[in-house]
């Protein structure tokens, strides 16, 4: 183990898209020098998701030793997670790394709860507010993506996807724009960022071998254990991709092969949304150290530490 300055970055942000092998990058690092994981994924704090949500837990075993990690399987199926929640569980989970001295290493593909986590902006927990849905009620879906894109400007179609988070996005962003940031004391953080991605064709090629590889371990399975456990097919559906597609096949639905295919396509895309999350965070003003995915390991960890001393 390296010797770590804690005079230095208090938090170091490993990213990159689906299927890069940004999860081993971070574990190594992180027991190089004495860290601890934070999970920057949006759908890894749910228990049982297992193989959907590619959790990886074999990666944070490094030399024999398990690397400690944080917001992993802290809710069960059904939960509705947001980014409130998801920064308010971040600060915690940083607090308490530095608390004992280690190293705090951010490691997702989730842009916005990354960037969230990384730029500490808008703590507020934003409850129902039933007579605004009730006044959205009428409305088409048109109607309300116009209304949408007034309010804010739309990155992604996350938020317009459906008719449900349609709604919710109109709701949080009027009671942003009638409250007061709330009271809350987030740490200073002096963050680097490092990204891990492989050339194009071989990351298309890393997302179907790895969806291949997930289903032959038992995704379907996986799906058919959530739904028996009393977990409803919409509350499943709700989390995308691996999640929807299988459960429209379970459901008997779609076939198989209607499912691998418009699942691997559905990944495929969702890989080229982050890229392009990525770059927006780069345009932004956020430096990300981008590490070619085939060099060996050591080569990537010299590449960062390389970075770290400058």
């Amino acid at each position: 183990m390296r010797k770590w300055n804690p005079q230095g970055y208090n938090l170091i942000t490993i990213l990159g898209p689906t299927a890069g092998g940004k999860t081993s990058v971070a574990a190594n690092l992180a027991s190089h020098i004495g860290g601890e994981i934070i999970s920057g994924d949006s759908r890894q704090v749910y228990r049982k998701m297992d193989l959907g949500t590619g959790k990886d837990i074999d990666d944070y075993t490094v030399n024999g030793k398990l690397v400690p990690y944080h917001l992993i399987d802290l809710f069960e199926p059904g939960y509705k997670f947001n980014v409130y929640g998801y920064q308010t569980q971040f600060v915690k989970a940083f607090n308490d790394i530095q608390s004992r001295n280690l190293q705090p290493v951010l490691c997702g593909g989730s842009g916005l709860y990354i960037e969230a986590a990384i730029r500490g902006y808008r703590l507020i927990e934003v409850p129902e507010n039933k007579e605004l849905r009730a006044e959205l009620a009428s409305k088409t879906h048109e109607e309300l993506e116009e209304m949408l894109s007034s309010m804010k400007k739309l990155h992604n179609q996350s938020d317009t996807d459906t008719r449900k988070r349609l709604l919710r996005a109109i709701e949080i962003e009027a009671y942003y724009a009638n409250a007061d940031p709330a009271s809350f004391e987030y740490p200073t953080l002096k963050n680097i960022i490092f990204g891990v991605r492989f050339p194009r064709f071989q990351q298309r090629e890393r997302i179907t071998q790895r969806l291949r590889q997930r289903l032959s371990e038992g995704m379907v399975d996986e799906v058919k254990s959530i739904l028996e456990d009393g977990v409803d097919p919409e509350s499943l559906i709700y989390y995308g991709l691996e999640y929807k597609w299988i459960t429209k096949h379970v459901l008997g639905e779609i076939s198989y092969d209607a499912m691998f295919t418009g699942l691997n396509t559905a990944i495929h895309q969702f890989a080229k949304r982050q890229m392009t999350w990525f770059r927006r965070m780069e345009a932004n003003g956020l430096t990300i150290n981008w590490i070619d995915g085939n060099l060996p390991m050591d080569s990537k960890l010299n590449f960062i530490f390389d970075r770290l001393k400058a």
